[in-house]
């Protein structure tokens, strides 16, 4: 699914957003969205995801998003395979700036050999349009348990 034109609603143009105040915004996932998601990041189950925050003026040009994602999510156990249910309550924060750091923009490398991280990682590149539903995906696939167990699933030893 192209991301970008999936849900527009969750499209903002930065040209229409107020730069006196806050724009707030409240999204409940529809099923379309659940199933989306659920598919997006390989999941069991999705359910109660809400996304509620606010973007305000950061400047002359930059814009702040502040956010509180919640979501019920299903993920397989990674021991016995049995469904594993996480309630995740997480708060997002995103700058988007229209001129990133110089030492953002060069390719570092650090010292195993990698791409260097920035010591913000709120900061993203502004653009014509804030893109919520990216926020939202990358947010909570950083929220979900990368290993989910089930209640007293231990890795067993080889003998």
């Amino acid at each position: 699914m192209d991301e970008t034109n999936a849900f527009p609603e969750f499209l903002l143009e930065t040209s229409a957003l107020a730069r006196r105040k806050k724009t707030q915004f409240n999204y409940r996932a529809d099923a379309a969205q659940l199933k989306a998601l659920i598919k997006e990041l390989d999941l069991n189950g999705l359910r109660k995801l809400s996304f509620v925050g606010s973007i305000a003026p950061a400047g002359r040009y930059d814009w702040e998003l502040n956010a509180v994602l919640g979501a019920t999510a299903v993920q397989l156990c990674t021991i016995t395979l049995d469904p594993v249910t996480t309630r995740v309550e997480v708060e997002v924060a995103r700058r988007f700036v229209a001129e990133m750091p110089e030492h953002a923009k060069e390719s570092e490398e650090d010292e195993f050999g990698g791409t260097a991280m920035l010591d913000d990682d709120t900061l993203e590149p502004l653009e014509s349009q804030i893109n919520l539903w990216r926020v939202l995906q990358e947010s909570l696939a950083l929220a979900l348990p990368e290993y989910p167990r089930a209640e007293g699933a231990e890795l067993g030893t080889l003998k």
